[in-house]
């Protein structure tokens, strides 16, 4: 009886989901690599900056089933929460908030503005941007990569790569540099 019991503890084990992020009061997945910000691009670029990393904002929704994939699927990974912990200065950013958010431009919007001003439609939507942002872009100009939508380990891992070697500036593919990576694994 005990080795049943034994048995099906560890089956249910195996069935729950190895991380669940926990959820915020605004509905929206809190992981600690997650930066508490004014939402202020130019200020958000410079601590990055100063910090050594890179600045992606990541738009996400109240019960976004893509978003929660991406957490309890992606993020979870220890190499991609690793990656992202060590070479990222994350925002996150509401696709239906209020928030006060200020762009590189100086403009500030509701969370929800800005979205539609940077053309953000789905979630999750991860921007990334350049160390420098020429005076009076905006940040849907600025980005260097976006990637709309839940992603595997494999592409989003390359993604987090490609933007922090500057693929983008040599003209690497990046579909074609995703292909070599998962050549190599």
């Amino acid at each position: 009886m005990r080795h049943y019991l034994t048995a099906a503890i560890t089956a249910l084990a195996l069935a729950l989901p190895g991380h669940a992020a926990e959820i915020g009061d605004d509905g929206l997945h809190k992981e600690p690599w997650l930066r508490d910000t004014f939402k202020d691009m130019r200020e958000d670029l410079s601590e990055a900056n100063a910090e050594g990393k890179r600045l992606m904002v990541i738009w996400e929704q109240r019960g976004c089933i893509y978003c929660k994939k991406m957490h309890e699927e992606v993020f979870s990974d220890a190499a991609i929460r690793a990656q992202i912990e060590a070479d990222y200065f994350v925002v996150q950013m509401n696709l239906f908030g209020d928030v006060e958010v200020t762009d590189f431009d100086g403009e500030t919007l509701p969370e929800k503005q800005m979205a539609m001003k940077w053309g953000v439609m789905f979630t999750p939507t991860m921007m990334f941007f350049p160390e420098e942002v020429p005076e009076g872009a905006t940040a849907q100009r600025a980005a260097v990569a976006a990637m709309p939508g839940a992603f595997g380990k494999g592409t989003t891992g390359a993604l987090l790569t490609w933007v922090k070697n500057h693929g983008y500036e040599s003209g690497e593919n990046f579909q074609k540099f995703v292909a070599e990576q998962m050549a190599t694994q």
